[in-house]
């Protein structure tokens, strides 16, 4: 996920969840946050335990987000968001607790007495996490359309471009789908994998390598030693949770979207 990609995401989480974004210089943003999306995600529950309490008047945050550290003289300045980070990290499960799943119309002019056809498009925006004694994830949105089964990725760019609405505009006719959204998550969970198998998968192998390269030394202070103590099994088991490859799969959110 590059740097602009999160910048336009975190905007378009603000702006969706009622926050006013006060500055927006393309890699940096100010942003001064609600009481509910304070309470998701700046961590602070003694805070607003207190405010409900003694009735006080609740102050929450404002927020200084760096997106692109490179264009930036004083990090200082701001808390840099990156792929991966912890802030981010709360902002993705703040996205998928207050819309885990949306069902959403494209807006349009039409002429009077003209009937537009919308069709229906299955959407799953999915987090890959690979992890060793490194972590990289990366986000993949994918769209079915479940008239002919065709996956568009990028999905999730294409449909932020487009003005949608929970309700369909007027003198519209929404296509029923063919395919089910059961069977459309099917068959995007199989793309998913067969993305992730044709990725480059060295960093599982250079791990592997720089285990054994650990277990070796582990081995050297314990040369002789008949029984191992306990303690030189809790550094090797120490040693497979850190640099045992292994990938996770998330499902972030989704949504059912009608567009002409």
């Amino acid at each position: 996920m590059y740097a602009e990609e999160i910048h336009n995401y975190l905007k378009s989480f603000f702006n969706e969840t009622g926050c006013e974004v006060l500055s927006d210089e393309g890699h940096l943003l100010m942003v001064q946050l609600t009481v509910d999306i304070d309470k998701k995600i700046m961590n602070r529950p003694f805070y607003w335990q207190y405010i409900e309490a003694t009735n006080s008047t609740p102050n929450p945050a404002r927020l200084t987000l760096i997106t692109n550290r490179t264009k930036i003289d004083n990090p200082l300045m701001g808390e840099i968001i990156h792929f991966g980070s912890g802030r981010l990290n709360q902002i993705f499960k703040a996205t998928k607790d207050l819309g885990s799943f949306v069902k959403m119309y494209q807006q349009f002019s039409n002429e009077e007495g003209k009937q537009q056809t919308l069709t229906p498009y299955f959407c799953v925006n999915y987090k890959v996490s690979y992890y060793c004694d490194y972590t990289k994830e990366k986000l993949y949105s994918l769209g079915i359309n479940l008239i002919n089964g065709e996956i568009e990725d990028h999905f999730h760019e294409f449909v932020s471009q487009l003005d949608l609405a929970p309700l369909p505009p007027k003198d519209t006719f929404c296509l029923q789908y063919i395919i089910k959204p059961a069977r459309a998550l099917e068959r995007l969970d199989l793309m998913i994998q067969n993305i992730i198998q044709k990725d480059d998968h060295s960093w599982a192998e250079e791990a592997k390598k720089r285990w054994v390269k650990e277990q070796e030394v582990l081995d050297y202070f314990y040369v002789g030693v008949k029984e191992k103590p306990e303690s030189y099994e809790i550094e090797k088991r120490g040693l497979e949770d850190r640099f045992n490859p292994r990938i996770k799969v998330e499902i972030i959110n989704g949504g059912l979207f009608y567009i002409k």
